[in-house]
């Protein structure tokens, strides 16, 4: 079963495939350069002591990004 959430509900160690971006102009240029396009898997690897931010590994690289910013992501996780 495939379960909607957003990047930023992601727990450590849980992967998913990114379905929608709701962000626009140049940060969502940036995030696609970056790999964050619909249907690339993600996986979120670590995060800060406060939860904000964590670190994701996409496409051979890893990012850290922001609640602010994953809170517009979502994804489908495989339950």
């Amino acid at each position: 079963m495939n379960k909607d959430i957003t990047l930023k509900n992601l727990k450590i160690g849980e992967t998913a495939l990114i379905k929608e971006i709701f962000i626009e102009g140049d940060l969502k240029k940036r995030l696609y350069e970056l790999g964050f396009i619909k249907g690339s898997v993600v996986k979120c690897i670590l995060k800060s002591p406060l939860n904000d931010p964590k670190a994701y590994f996409i496409k051979g690289t890893t990012i850290a990004l922001r609640s602010d910013i994953t809170k517009n992501i979502i994804c489908e996780k495989e339950e």
